[in-house]
């Protein structure tokens, strides 16, 4: 029997993520199975296939659905890829990636989120995920390199994107928003060869909340 929230899935696959250009099925197999409502705060429930950025704590958000499609379409994970998620939050970008098969290592800044992802993943035997707490952005992760880098808040300058590209093998691929309110660019970097030469596609422009402990560019004050 078809439940409430399986046709709240099947409408968010149809009505907000195929339609921004998200084809690939393993994505929608993916998204279309996990039960996104297991992952978000009992607030918002009702909300848990909405169109929108969710609150998860101060100053952060679990992504729209379709941000979540474009980056995992773009990240292109493979069975045999280790993955570093930045900022799993409530674990549901870690899940797709699990689900994907990649091996997962997520660093959260939050304990209680850490926490938390942790158990839900726990709950769904999802047995090649690991949820450390620490400041991703003050330098190399370890249990590098690693083919993916995921990073799920923005970054409002290009300053860290380098140490996070030196974290990936050659041929790796590292989604980074990268930008400040109103207008954020998406954007896929792939690592070109030993050398660590980067080649750049802008994805899409977006708006979500700046990674917790990452440096504002100054102001002026006029």
């Amino acid at each position: 029997m078809t439940s409430p929230a399986d046709i709240a899935r099947y409408n968010m696959i149809e009505q907000q993520v195929r339609p921004w250009n998200v084809l690939n099925e393993r994505v929608l197999r993916v998204l279309g199975e996990l039960p996104r409502e297991a992952f978000v705060p009992d607030a918002y429930q009702a909300l848990a296939y909405a169109d929108i950025d969710i609150p998860i704590g101060t100053d952060t958000c679990m992504l729209a659905p379709k941000v979540v499609g474009r980056m995992l379409q773009a990240l292109q994970v493979r069975e045999t890829d280790k993955v570093l998620e930045i900022g799993p939050g409530t674990g549901y970008v870690t899940a797709c990636l699990a689900r994907l098969g990649a091996r997962v290592v997520g660093v959260e800044i939050d304990p209680a989120l850490a926490e938390g992802a942790a158990e839900r993943l726990a709950a769904m035997q999802l047995r090649r995920v690991e949820v450390h707490t620490a400041d991703a952005m003050v330098g190399p992760v370890d249990g590098g390199p690693f083919d993916v880098i995921a990073v799920t808040g923005s970054l409002p300058t290009e300053e860290p994107v380098p140490m996070l590209a030196q974290q990936l093998k050659p041929g790796g691929r590292l989604f980074v928003i990268v930008g400040e309110d109103p207008v954020m660019e998406a954007r896929l970097e792939t690592r070109i060869g030993a050398a660590g030469d980067l080649r750049r596609e802008a994805l899409f422009e977006t708006s979500v909340p700046p990674l917790r402990n990452v440096p504002q560019p100054e102001r002026f004050v006029f």
